[in-house]
């Protein structure tokens, strides 16, 4: 089983990942950890035919769960996935976990990537690019772009599902490690 999980930032895609990949075994690639690099080198604007290399790789294997909104990588996740699953919450259960995770971060000073040296600093927040400030400015836009993804007849190799509540995510969990 490959599975790509997309939703807004905030949604949740890198938890819901994370907690699929354990109960199935196997690798959970993380988009982020890939693309951001020591310093806040973004690998997707800065070198994105390394960013595309790197993700080929991560997601070669038999079976994985990745998350991430890449649409660089769309084409490789896509083309090797045969499930796709859309957390698509309510903005204000997003904005909330948004807001939680980044000060949670900021006040901890955790590094967000290993290796990385990237922490969340409340200078931050108030840039435009900020994940707080990113979530809210493009929700509604990535809503519809995802939507219109969800119905494209050009994925219809891939099982897809549309999670609405959080309260929907494990019992879909179970459901993918039963194999439907």
């Amino acid at each position: 089983m490959r599975v790509s999980v997309i939703g807004t930032s905030g949604s949740g895609k890198t938890t819901f990942a994370g907690a699929l990949a354990r109960r199935l075994g196997v690798r959970h690639v993380d988009l982020d950890a890939i693309n951001w690099q020591p310093g806040w080198t973004d690998l997707n604007q800065g070198d994105p035919e390394e960013f595309r290399r790197r993700v080929a790789e991560a997601v070669a294997d038999e079976a994985w769960v990745s998350c991430g909104n890449y649409a660089k990588v769309r084409d490789i996740l896509f083309g090797r996935a045969t499930h796709l699953v859309w957390l698509d919450y309510p903005k204000a259960v997003v904005m909330a976990r948004v807001l939680r995770r980044s000060f949670h971060r900021a006040w901890t000073g955790e590094e967000l990537w290993p290796g990385t040296g990237n922490r969340e600093d409340f200078r931050r927040w108030l840039k435009p690019e900020h994940p707080i400030r990113w979530a809210w400015d493009t929700y509604a836009e990535r809503r519809a772009r995802y939507g219109e993804l969800m119905a494209d007849p050009a994925l219809a190799h891939l099982e897809r599902f549309r999670l609405m509540r959080p309260s929907e995510a494990p019992r879909l969990i179970e459901l993918l490690a039963a194999g439907l």
